[in-house]
């Protein structure tokens, strides 16, 4: 086929039709259906803590842990397979190897149980590393195939589809959880749930790697002394950011507020099922999917509302008002207790969840100096947004472990995206 040219339309969407295929897994897997499972499991068994190596674990605090394990393993292996990426020309090639490990894994989540916790918890890691190691080469695609003033609005799109393709496959999974009864019938219904979202995600792809190029590199010969090559690469970017101020003070903003972004977005259906008072019978499962749902949904309007503030106002300043809104939501979040105060929760964290995600990796994108290394880049970019979801996570499992709520876990998170606005005054407003 025939190289579609940087910036036509068809390439555009070829890639942003990849958040169509992949978002089906940080919806249901990580946000909606698979947190509502977990808690069942824990329900079904009338415990909270399971035995794991030794000791008796949280069941969120467990979850945090296992997820801060894979995004670490996530951010040492990007580096290494980035610069391989980079320098044999075929991201395409990588970007595919994580979409399958991560959906096979998901498919794998139907045996998930409490009782075989070890390979459960091995089949929810891989899908961790396939979903976040698969962005690290999707994202890496945006300055190739986008000129800078494309780039806000491609990311949005990019967002927004992700967010109506995930909310359809949603209400197709909820349609098969209420069509039976409660109890074990809907656990096995959500076990199929995951089985859907591994075929989504490979049947779609198929669609975004049709159309991507292959790299942007002339292929060479991959050696053994290329193997580290990705962290020379990131070595090099390093001292290149030593050249860019703005750049560099803006990656270390991202890794503050990121931190804190990514750990709410991870456990915020946890916390739900925890700590809101739902009442009796069903209606936890239905409050939580609800919330869920006004998420997705309002995440929609909310990156392309971000896109057009960012627009007006430039990009640092709507992430600086962004990060100001996530403050006082993890503030309120201290206190809420019912259903209606979540769902207004919920309707906030939805309109800056987008915003402040499409408009963070466009920033990135568009501050980047003229280079054709954009996997390592990227790769530099994904580094510093892992070990942050890393730090964050860690700590909201121990503050919850130690505890034993959530709440204070959260209303910590406040203190980074505080950090985060006074770090964002810092970079050139003007770029």
């Amino acid at each position: 086929m025939t190289q579609l040219e940087k910036g036509s339309k068809k390439l555009l969407n070829a890639w942003a039709f990849y958040d169509w295929a992949n978002s089906v897994y940080s919806l249901v897997i990580a946000s909606a259906i698979f947190p509502i499972f977990y808690d069942a499991l824990f329900s079904s068994k009338g415990i909270t803590h399971v035995p794991i190596f030794g000791s008796s674990v949280k069941g969120t605090a467990l979850m945090s842990f296992v997820t801060a394990f894979a995004f670490l393993l996530v951010a040492f292996i990007s580096p290494l397979l980035s610069g391989i990426a980079d320098y044999s020309g075929n991201k395409k090639g990588f970007l595919k190897l994580f979409c399958y490990i991560g959906a096979l894994s998901c498919i794998g989540l139907y045996w998930f149980d409490l009782d075989n916790i070890y390979p459960s918890l091995v089949f929810y890691f891989f899908g961790l590393v396939g979903f976040w190691g698969s962005l690290v080469f999707y994202n890496s695609y945006l300055p190739d195939v986008a000129f800078p003033d494309q780039q806000d609005a491609l990311s949005a799109r990019g967002y927004s589809m992700g967010y109506i393709g995930s909310v359809i496959l949603l209400i197709v999974n909820l349609g098969m959880v209420m069509s039976v009864e409660e109890g074990e019938s809907q656990i096995t219904m959500m076990r199929w749930s995951f089985v859907s979202v591994g075929v989504w995600w490979i049947l779609f792809s198929q669609y975004t790697y049709y159309y991507l190029p292959k790299g942007n590199k002339p292929a060479n010969k991959v050696t053994a002394d290329v193997l580290l090559n990705g962290f020379r690469e990131l070595r090099k970017v390093w001292f290149q950011l030593k050249q860019n101020i703005t750049l560099k003070r803006y990656l270390g903003a991202f890794f503050v507020y990121s931190m804190a972004v990514q750990t709410v977005m991870l456990v915020a259906t946890y916390f739900g099922a925890e700590e809101i008072q739902w009442g009796e019978g069903g209606a936890k499962q239905m409050g939580l999917i609800i919330s869920i749902l006004l998420i997705q949904l309002v995440a929609v309007g909310g990156a392309i509302i971000t896109s057009r503030l960012s627009e007006k106002y430039g990009n640092i300043k709507a992430l600086i008002g962004i990060n100001c809104i996530w403050a006082v939501i993890c503030i309120v979040a201290y206190f809420i207790s019912l259903p209606i105060h979540f769902y207004v929760t919920a309707a906030f964290v939805g309109l800056v969840m987008g915003g402040i995600q499409s408009l963070s990796r466009s920033t990135y994108s568009k501050m980047l100096p003229e280079t054709q290394d954009t996997a390592s880049f990227f790769s530099f970019y994904d580094v510093t947004e892992k070990v942050g979801i890393v730090i964050g996570m860690v700590l909201y499992g121990a503050i919850d472990q130690i505890f034993g709520s959530m709440r204070y876990s959260v209303v910590f998170l406040t203190l980074f995206f505080i950090v985060g606005v006074f770090l964002l005054l810092r970079v050139n407003r003007n770029r």
